[in-house]
């Protein structure tokens, strides 16, 4: 489902750590060891908003959305999910789903801008992206 024409926009890849492809989405995890973030970026040239895609593609994100959101959740025992695409900054198609807990340092607030991002620990990053891959079927 890749366009050759795609390619991941640059602040997105400077601010993410790259988890793999699900069969529309690159999924990436953002740099920021505040909360469990992931972004879904559909591999279409051109995709500002989720009506960029076509009916069969929109069903297509919708279910990766839902997979990577049960792992999400599954992994991180969270209290809430946070689904959005928002793309005020970075005008290319991204979905941000995370994972919120009563106690983080933005809660009960949206996350962005609250605190400056704070480097993940390498093993500790390693070990849920593992067990991320493992749950949405990417390894």
């Amino acid at each position: 489902m890749s366009d050759p024409a795609w390619s991941l926009h640059s602040r997105l890849k400077e601010d993410t750590i790259d988890i793999g492809d699900l069969p529309l989405s690159k999924v990436l995890v953002i740099k920021d060891a505040h909360y469990p973030w992931l972004l879904l970026v559909p591999r279409r040239a051109d995709a500002v908003e989720i009506i960029d895609l076509d009916e069969v593609q929109q069903a297509q994100l919708m279910t990766e959305i839902s997979r990577v959101s049960r792992a999400l959740k599954e992994i991180t025992q969270c209290d809430k999910l946070n689904v959005a695409a928002l793309g005020n900054l970075v005008p290319q198609l991204h979905v941000h789903i995370i994972a919120r807990r009563t106690g983080d340092a933005a809660w009960p607030r949206p996350v962005w801008g609250v605190m400056p991002p704070l480097p993940h620990d390498a093993t500790e990053v390693q070990t849920f992206i593992s067990a991320l891959r493992r749950k949405i079927w990417l390894g």
